[in-house]
């Protein structure tokens, strides 16, 4: 199988303008996510709509595309991106793997458990967990902004939730990390190509505005999501304030 990256990266960050471009160990952002992936995946291209941006990849010898500035979503500007890679003449990849922009430190080990989610023939779209360890502590679990999955015996997607999902009943709640094994989502997602046409053509889905999750309306719609187990957590880039942690884990980890 063949496997393209596809890069979202805008500049109008409402958090932190200009982030794919800040610099991070004296090279920007979007240039370490790229080479990240470039290595470890058939092919990576950035999907942008700035020039600015456009103008810094084609820089450093990356691939660029440029994209509407009205997208809802990165899946949404994921898939213009590949159509128009197809366009010119590069349709031939199996899974497009979306990786965040945001992302400097994407691991290799992460990209792989990703990819051998497509050795199931019926997986159509795969995504990343990690298990929350007793050392993440009760306020990690419960932190809405960090969506915990629930997954069936063959490690497929259940169901996605903000809230603590399964809820563990008659154990106190502070024992709840040390008697059952939860997951945290990482969202890195992979979709075979024709997935990734038909999930981006679906309207938003009830569960999808309840909890502000898109991959809850691929569920309800019948896809199967492939869930790849990791044991490690890489800093994502939101804030100026994590750029200066980012700066501190590349010294530490000497990327």
């Amino acid at each position: 199988m063949k496997y393209i990256a596809i890069i979202p990266a805008r500049y109008a960050s409402t958090r932190f303008p200009g982030k794919p471009l800040a610099m991070l160990g004296g090279k920007p952002v979007i240039r370490r996510v790229y080479e990240q992936v470039a290595g470890v995946l058939d092919e990576a291209v950035v999907a942008t709509d700035d020039e600015r941006i456009r103008a810094a990849v084609e820089a450093f010898g990356g691939k660029v595309v440029m994209t509407s500035p009205d997208h809802r979503s990165g899946t949404d500007r994921c898939r213009e991106a590949y159509d128009k890679v197809c366009a010119a003449g590069g349709c031939d990849y199996d899974v497009v793997v979306n990786v965040q922009g945001d992302e400097p430190f994407i691991r290799p080990e992460q990209l792989e458990a990703v990819k051998r989610c497509f050795d199931d023939p019926a997986t159509d779209i795969a995504t990343l967990v990690k298990p929350f360890t007793e050392a993440d502590g009760l306020a990690a679990l419960e932190n809405p902004n960090s969506p915990k999955v629930v997954l069936d015996a063959r490690s497929r997607a259940l169901c996605f939730s903000r809230s603590v999902i399964p809820y563990l009943r008659g154990i106190p709640r502070e024992e709840w990390l040390a008697r059952h094994t939860f997951y945290k989502h990482i969202g890195l997602y992979a979709f075979r190509a024709e997935a990734l046409r038909a999930v981006t053509a679906l309207p938003p889905s009830s569960l999808e505005v309840a909890e502000s999750l898109e991959q809850l309306r691929w569920l309800e719609n019948g896809y199967r999501i492939g869930v790849g187990i990791c044991d490690v957590e890489t800093v994502g880039i939101d804030t100026p304030e994590d750029l200066e942690r980012a700066e501190a884990f590349l010294r530490m980890r000497n990327f």
